[in-house]
């Protein structure tokens, strides 16, 4: 048996984001923060800086998908399964603003077999901004290690 399945689902969730974040250099770069993980769904937060804002004096469409796909990752990444997006489809419904703390937060849809949709909603002051639909496909493999098997090396 693996410490892995020892864990409730959301203990493993919350592992695996640990694991995921120790290395996600993008989103911590970027000043993200991650709020909330369970099983098939997370929330992050991220502060609009004055180099996230474009030439219209909002903040950039692809700062706010960049904040709503890592959301995505951490969701669909909760099972201890490598996944990555297949797809995503943004809708910007308002802007957001240079300052604003913008949430997002990724809810499972669906998971069956290798695929996953999941939808990512973005407020800021709990106002919607911005929504994701995402699909997701595992590619194999774990983010947690295996425990070790004591019993590996004798005959």
């Amino acid at each position: 048996m693996t410490v892995t399945a020892t864990l409730s689902p959301d203990d493993l969730a919350r592992a695996c984001a640990e694991a995921m974040w120790q290395d996600d250099h993008a989103s911590k770069g970027l000043g993200m923060e991650i709020v909330a993980v369970s099983a098939g769904s997370a929330t992050l937060a991220m502060t609009i800086t004055a180099a996230m804002v474009n030439g219209h004096g909002i903040a950039h469409g692809g700062f706010i998908f960049t904040l709503a796909d890592s959301a995505f990752a951490f969701a669909c990444n909760s099972y201890d399964e490598r996944t990555v997006a297949a797809q995503g489809n943004i809708s910007f419904i308002r802007p957001g603003r240079l300052g604003d703390r913008l949430i997002a937060h990724a809810r499972e849809i669906s998971r069956s077999g290798r695929s996953g949709i999941y939808d990512i909603r973005v407020t800021s002051n709990g106002v919607t901004i911005a929504e994701l639909r995402g699909h997701s496909r595992s590619i194999g493999g774990a983010l947690l290690p295996s425990e070790p098997n004591p019993n590996a090396d004798k005959g």
